[in-house]
């Protein structure tokens, strides 16, 4: 009987428009300490986390994260969106507008309501500043510290929340303070109603958020070791997924706007995060399974092309793409695959008018065009290429393997004023100061533009305040490893 009041009470509040509303109060924690914070933060997951550095892979979760965005209220951070390469099912809110979804609970997703209904929680505890409010009460700690520490606990799950708790404690002790990062169940129910608001509004069902909390849930199955850190951070996860369960049950009644979007883009994102960080050999059984138990699937003979593509078997990989453009021959992705196959098999000819069919299909697909580029280097068209990474960085600024080959290819037409430019801005973009030091100079040194001139200046500036903040910090920070590079075939 309890139970049944509580549950009662649990959806009369989340019902009740307006119980947990935006809070109104004044935080003590400015936004440019949370900004500071959020970059001493970033440091720390670095040190303990790759991240998935695709750009294809980090723009579609970032554009479904910025149409929840859109129903949210006026932003002070620009948010930014990443996939943690980890096979735990886990996702997290960090200081300052990060929020993170690890590959494994991706890879379990099956639709995009699903990774709507994860990013519009993690958001909601952002708008809310549930984890900034919490450091507020620590800033005795330094700043510093206190990232490495709010990212030990929210990413207790790579040693295990108990080596988490115990990493915590220390460090607490150390600094002769105590600190509590765990959400309460009020910032969950927060958080949770906020994000339905934030789901309904941007069109989604909020069905997705039920059904992958369930995932989640099921995960203890696999015995206590494998108990997600999201389910740490998560509390109160059967009451959850009843309260939610329930809300969206009576939203489904009086649906309102629903957004209208194609499967085929979560799809294709879930499977190339699949074939680029999977284990090859176990999506090679199952993906040949899948031709085998679907050989009318188009999709199922592109997916075999994919990884038999990525694992070098490229003439296998051919045959598969055609025999799903046989069943769909003016889908762009499929056409372009192929044409990345031919150009990694050096069949420049063929690679070309197959990528120039999938532009026509889809002309501002970036890496379609990345890939024509470098064909035109390739077969020595400098200035072609050159006009089509530049369009590419202008168009697609995300996609910074671009910036690089464009710097590549000017310097290789003895364009150096440009090749240095660019490659400052590529090296900038990756954080890799010295580099970017090197190359700017340079650039300086070679470019007539007095505008170009003023904007590299500025740039040095900038780097020379990082590379200081680096120094003073080195002994904290010197074993961090770069993010991750593109592997450019």
């Amino acid at each position: 009987m309890k139970t049944i009041i509580k549950l009662i009470l649990i959806y009369t509040i989340i019902i009740s428009p307006g119980f947990f509303s935006h809070p109104e109060k004044v935080y003590s924690m400015t936004i440019r300490e949370e900004e500071e914070l959020a970059r001493e933060f970033m440091k720390a997951v670095l040190k303990h986390y790759e991240l998935i550095d695709d750009p294809i892979l980090v723009k579609y979760v970032g554009d479904i994260g910025a149409k929840i965005l859109a129903a949210a209220p006026h932003q002070p951070f620009v948010y930014q969106f990443h996939i943690v390469k980890d096979e735990n099912y886990n996702a997290f809110a960090g200081p300052g507008g990060h929020i993170f979804i690890h590959s494994g609970l991706f890879e379990a997703m099956e639709n995009e309501d699903e990774l709507a209904g994860i990013l519009a929680h993690e958001i909601s505890h952002v708008v809310c500043r549930h984890l900034s409010d919490r450091l507020e009460r620590s800033k005795k700690i330094q700043i510093a510290t206190l990232a490495g520490m709010a990212a030990g606990v929210l990413l207790g799950a790579k040693g295990g929340a108990e080596t988490a708790s115990r990493a915590l404690t220390i460090g607490s002790a150390a600094a002769g303070q105590s600190l509590s990062l765990a959400y309460s169940r009020d910032d969950e129910m927060q958080a949770d109603q906020i994000g339905l608001d934030y789901l309904k509004k941007s069109g989604y069902t909020g069905e997705g958020i039920v059904t992958v909390l369930k995932k989640i849930r099921d995960k203890r199955w696999y015995g206590s070791a494998e108990i997600p850190a999201y389910l740490t951070t998560h509390p109160a996860v059967e009451e959850r997924i009843s309260y939610m369960g329930s809300w969206v049950e009576k939203s489904l009644e009086h649906p309102g706007n629903r957004l209208s979007y194609s499967t085929d883009n979560f799809n294709k994102a879930h499977t190339r995060l699949i074939v680029m960080y999977g284990n090859d050999q176990n999506i090679l059984r199952m993906f040949g399974q899948d031709v085998i138990n679907h050989p009318d699937d188009p999709i199922a003979h592109y997916r075999y092309g994919l990884i038999l593509s990525k694992t070098g078997n490229r003439a296998d990989a051919v045959i598969y793409f055609k025999k799903a453009l046989e069943k769909n021959a003016f889908d762009p992705d499929m056409l372009k695959e192929l044409g990345k196959t031919y150009f990694q098999d050096g069949r420049y000819k063929e690679a070309g008018n197959t990528l120039e069919g999938a532009i026509s299909l889809a002309p501002d697909d970036p890496e379609a065009l990345f890939f024509l580029g470098r064909i035109k280097a390739e077969t020595g068209k400098l200035t072609e290429a050159e006009q089509i990474f530049k369009n590419i960085t202008e168009r697609h600024p995300y996609y910074t393997p671009a910036l690089y080959f464009l710097g590549e290819t000017s310097g290789k037409a003895g364009n150096f004023a440009d090749a240095h430019y660019y490659l400052g801005l590529y090296y900038t973009v990756k954080e890799d100061i010295k580099n970017a030091r090197f190359h700017l100079e340079k650039a300086l040194l070679e470019t007539s533009n007095e505008s170009r001139k003023i904007t590299i200046e500025e740039m040095l500036k900038d780097l020379k305040k990082k590379e200081k903040g680096e120094k003073e910090k080195e002994p904290e920070t010197r074993s961090l490893p770069r993010r991750p590079q593109f592997v450019w075939d």
